[in-house]
């Protein structure tokens, strides 16, 4: 790993060991050898995954003491971001990663089997099915999600897994206002409320990024979120 990645990280605040270092390689090393087999990202130069994967996974210590968190779920990982990148810094999480693409649930298995991560666990299937499962169902200190969909769908799928007094953190590009602004509403019914954004650029670039933070306020009413598809056909 080169300086620029951990210089990168020392101005989130975090250092790593030798050990998480190599975690690090070692992760972008298996998700360059799937890539050519199965589309896990477009990104997939050194320094770029290192800034535009791991680094920006990390961002998340800008607005949340992670050492404070102890159980995180990580809806719509894809290739494990921000889950693992999160797991190999703060070793102390115990993480949930949630995809419903059972190729890529694979690749994450594959990747927790070769770095030796302990307290961190794969489930294949949909949110708004698992959201309503006992053993999931505001269980968790944290939610996080890198994923796309926009944020009024996304807090349906994500604020039913958190506990009261717990948050739900979303990465969304830096443009994100209006949809940010859009979603008070949903978030307000889910029994979520937005506590706080944080516009900033990626270390030396400008790409600009905000992490939305929406703390859980009152537990989310039973009905939610609906059945699969409805949450992104119908926004809340």
């Amino acid at each position: 790993m080169n300086n620029k990645f951990e210089m990168e990280l020392q101005q989130l605040g975090i250092v790593l060991s030798d050990e998480q270092i190599k975690k690090f390689d070692q992760y972008y090393q298996i998700l360059t050898e799937w890539n050519q087999v199965m589309n896990l990202t477009s990104i997939t130069d050194y320094d770029e995954v290192n800034l535009k994967h791991f680094a920006d996974s990390l961002t998340i210590t800008r607005i949340c003491d992670m050492q404070s968190v102890s159980t995180v779920i990580d809806i719509g990982t894809g290739a494990g971001f921000p889950g693992i990148p999160l797991k190999i810094a703060f070793p102390h999480l115990n993480i949930v990663l949630l995809d419903s693409l059972n190729k890529r649930i694979n690749f994450l298995n594959e990747v927790i089997h070769q770095l030796e991560l302990k307290d961190i666990n794969t489930i294949h299937g949909r949110a708004e099915d698992y959201s309503h499962k006992a053993e999931y169902r505001e269980q968790f200190d944290l939610c996080v999600s890198r994923a796309v969909a926009n944020l009024s769908t996304l807090s349906e799928y994500c604020i039913p897994f958190v506990k009261k007094g717990g948050k739900f953190i979303s990465y969304k590009s830096g443009n994100s206002q209006e949809e940010i602004e859009k979603s008070g509403k949903a978030v307000d019914i889910l029994g979520g409320k937005i506590e706080n954004v944080d516009n900033f650029f990626l270390p030396g670039t400008d790409m600009g990024r905000a992490l939305v933070k929406i703390a859980k306020v009152k537990n989310t009413p039973k009905k939610y979120p609906r059945k699969a598809g409805v949450p992104s056909k119908e926004p809340l």
